[in-house]
């Protein structure tokens, strides 16, 4: 991973999603400031919403070198993002405080064989792809801690997805230096008092569909899904970390910390 770039003439790149207003901040930024390709890039400039934001994480995570990203709202939520402003652009970079975000590796494999592998930035989660409630089985670095979780879904987030899906699924809100993962299950039937735990996050999970042709299961890292899957393993991969970068007075970890305070 590159490392934090402190300097005036640090070589930025801007990229934009393709909604109107991220589009018109870039038209704007490019008149004011000189920016290089992607490649040739210590630093990369984020215009969009949460999505694009994601979007432009993934990218760095299939590229050789992953550069800071500094991200400005031009979406909708913008949990991820900065204030949009297009005055000292260079001064607030440098001014920045890094916050870094380990991603999730998760490796799938289909019933029919097939191994699959993708990161996730937020979560991994498990869900039903027909009316019949899915049957799973949960372990925790090789211990099977529950034979059999019959529900909508189960997910597995990061600090940083934690008040995105697992929220809206009543799962905890973690702290980004908790190195804790959520696992949180999506509509639970049994056990019917189970609503989740908190995993350290050098330990690996494993999911494993009990009956995946009558009750068949999707893996979505993300938003890239597998189809009928048997197995899912996930891990954090801290080979792999990412650094977001953020306006002192609007940093994430202090963001999702008064996000329990949200009424």
């Amino acid at each position: 991973m590159i490392g934090m770039v402190k300097r005036a003439d640090t070589a930025m790149a801007l990229v934009a999603s393709p909604a109107e207003a991220a589009l018109a901040a870039e038209k704007m930024l490019r008149k004011r400031y000189d920016f290089v390709e992607l490649d040739q890039a210590e630093l990369v400039v984020a215009l969009g919403g949460d999505g694009f934001m994601l979007q432009t994480l993934h990218e760095m995570l299939e590229r050789q070198a992953i550069c800071p990203i500094f991200g400005m709202n031009r979406g909708t939520v913008g949990f991820l993002m900065n204030e949009w402003r297009i005055q000292d652009l260079v001064a607030r970079v440098a001014a920045a405080k890094p916050v870094s975000v380990a991603p999730l590796a998760m490796e799938a494999v289909t019933v029919e064989g097939e191994r699959v592998l993708y990161p996730a930035i937020n979560e991994v989660s498990l869900l039903r792809e027909t009316r019949q409630t899915a049957w799973i089985e949960v372990s925790v670095s090789g211990r099977v801690v529950l034979p059999q979780l019959v529900c909508d879904g189960v997910l597995v987030a990061t600090p940083a997805g934690s008040t995105a899906y697992n929220l809206s699924a009543q799962g905890p809100i973690l702290p980004l230096g908790s190195n804790l993962v959520a696992l949180t299950p999506i509509s639970p039937f049994r056990p019917r008092r189970w609503r989740g735990a908190l995993i350290p996050d050098d330990l690996k999970i494993s999911l494993r569909v009990l009956d995946p042709r009558k009750r068949p299961v999707s893996a979505v890292a993300d938003q890239r899904e597998v189809r009928e899957v048997s197995t899912v393993e996930i891990r954090v991969d801290r080979s792999r970390a990412l650094t977001l970068l953020f306006d002192p007075e609007h940093a994430l970890d202090e963001r999702i910390t008064m996000e329990q305070f949200a009424v």
